[in-house]
C-alpha cells in the first residue's frame, strides 16, 4: 500500500482581533509559513506539485485564490500551482486531507497544505453577508429544497453550541470549568515552551495572544449570555483570531529519493456530515466512522486534538466517544488560542505533531466540527 508521510508542520502565533497579525495581508501571512515550512524540511520547492490552503470568507485580500498568491508571496516558483478550500472550519484539516490523497493516489509526490485567515480585515461570515448587496440575506433563504427540507429555522453556530449544551444538559459551570482548564492548560504550555518548535515568529511576535492570565471562574460568571435564555457566554466560545499554518506532505518514494526523514505518517483520513441546523456535532459520528474504519479505539489514542469552537462541543464529543479527557487539547485549545478559522487544522495538527513526538506517543486524532455539518479526522502515527 502507498504512504502519505508528514514531514514537518508549522504555524504562526495567534494573533488576537486587533492585534499583532492584524495589519498583515493574508498573502504575506500564508506566504511567513510556507517559506518556513520549506526551509525547514529541505524541499526543493521546485519540485512541489501544488500548494493546497484553506481558507474561508474569500473577499478582498483573501480572494483571487490564496493559496496560489500566497505561494507567489513565498517567492517560489511560478510554474507550481495553488488551490484554496473551502470546508469552514476544517478548511486547512480537508487541505491535508487533499494533500494526502494526492500522494497516496501516486499522482503527486510533494505538497504543502496549510490554511490562513485574517479575521481582524475580513470579519467571520463576512462571504455570506456580502450576499446582501444582491438580494441574498443568508445562504440559504430562497432555495426551495433547503426550504422543504429544513424549514426557516435559524442556521448558527451559537444555536447549535446552545442546542448543544441544552440536549446533552451541560450546564454553563460545566462549560466555564472547561474554559479555564482551556487557558491554564495554554498558559502552562507557553511558559512550559511547548509551542516553541512549531511556532514560526513573525517579525518578533512569538507568543499566542489569546490566553488570559487575569481569567477565573468569578470573572467568567459575571459575563453576560450571548442571547436571552443561552448558556453560552464569550468564555466557553473560540476567539476570533488571525493566523496561518502550514505542513509538507510526501510520497514513499519522494522520501526514499531524497533522503529525507518523516515525522510522522498519514494513518487515516476521513469526513462525516450530521444534521447541518444542528451543525457542530460532526466530529462524534465523524470520529466514530474514523475508529471504526482503522480498528482502533479511544483507548488506542494517544492525543486528541478536537477544536473548541464552543466548550459545549468538545463536552458533548467527550460525552459520547468517553474519551480520557486528560488526553484531549492537552495544550488548551480555540477558548483560549484563538481559531483562526482557515488555518485552525494545519495549526492543531502543528500542535499534534510536536507533543506526539515530545510525549513519545504512537496515534494523535485530530477532528474539528464545520458549517454545515461536515467534520474532518485526521490519525496520524509518530514515527
Amino acid at each position: 500500500m502507498p504512504e502519505a508521510f508528514l514531514l514537518d508542520a508549522v504555524r504562526t502565533p495567534v494573533g488576537r482581533r486587533g492585534g499583532a497579525l492584524s495589519g498583515w495581508h493574508s498573502a504575506d501571512l500564508g506566504a511567513h509559513v510556507i517559506r518556513a515550512v520549506v526551509e525547514r524540511t529541505g524541499v526543493d520547492p521546485d519540485l512541489v506539485d501544488d500548494v493546497i490552503l484553506g481558507c474561508t470568507d474569500t473577499l478582498g485580500p483573501q480572494s483571487g485564490n490564496i493559496a496560489r498568491t500566497a505561494w507567489l508571496a513565498a517567492g517560489f516558483p511560478d510554474h507550481v500551482p495553488g488551490v484554496t478550500v473551502d470546508r469552514q472550519c476544517g478548511s486547512s484539516q480537508q487541505a491535508v486531507h487533499f494533500a494526502a490523497q494526492a500522494v497516496l493516489s501516486g499522482t503527486q509526490d510533494l505538497v504543502v497544505a496549510g490554511g490562513v485567515q485574517n479575521m481582524s480585515r475580513i470579519p467571520i461570515s463576512a462571504a455570506m453577508l456580502a450576499g446582501r448587496e444582491y438580494g441574498f440575506d443568508d445562504p440559504f433563504s430562497g432555495s426551495k429544497g433547503w426550504q422543504e427540507r429544513y424549514g426557516s429555522v435559524e442556521v448558527s453556530q451559537f444555536r447549535s453550541a446552545d442546542m448543544i449544551a441544552e440536549h446533552w444538559d451541560i450546564t454553563r459551570e460545566a462549560m466555564e470549568a472547561y474554559a479555564l482548564r482551556s487557558h491554564q492548560r495554554a498558559l502552562d504550555a507557553i511558559d512550559s515552551g511547548r509551542f516553541a518548535a512549531e511556532i514560526v515568529p513573525v517579525d518578533g511576535f512569538e507568543v499566542d495572544e489569546g490566553p488570559r492570565r487575569d481569567t477565573s471562574l468569578e470573572r467568567m460568571r459575571g459575563l453576560k449570555p450571548l442571547s436571552d435564555g443561552s448558556r453560552l457566554t464569550a468564555a466557553v466560545a473560540s476567539q476570533i483570531s488571525d493566523g496561518a499554518s502550514a505542513a509538507v506532505l510526501a510520497s514513499e518514494k519522494f522520501v526514499r529519493e531524497h533522503g529525507l526523514t518523516p515525522r510522522a505518517r498519514i494513518h487515516h483520513i476521513s469526513v462525516r456530515a450530521a444534521d447541518p441546523v444542528w451543525m457542530l456535532t460532526g466530529p462524534i459520528p465523524a470520529t466514530a466512522h474514523a475508529l471504526r474504519k482503522t480498528g482502533l479505539t479511544v483507548d488506542d489514542i494517544d492525543l486528541f486534538e478536537v477544536n473548541e469552537a464552543f466548550a459545549s462541543v468538545v463536552l458533548a464529543w467527550l460525552d459520547e466517544t468517553g474519551a480520557d479527557p486528560a488526553r484531549v487539547n492537552v495544550n488548551g485549545g480555540g477558548i483560549a488560542l484563538g481559531h483562526p478559522i482557515g488555518a485552525t487544522g494545519t495549526k492543531l495538527l502543528a500542535t499534534l505533531l510536536h507533543e506526539l513526538e515530545r510525549r513519545g506517543g504512537r496515534y494523535g486524532l485530530q477532528t474539528m466540527c464545520e458549517g454545515g455539518g461536515t467534520a474532518n479526522v485526521t490519525i496520524i502515527e509518530w514515527l
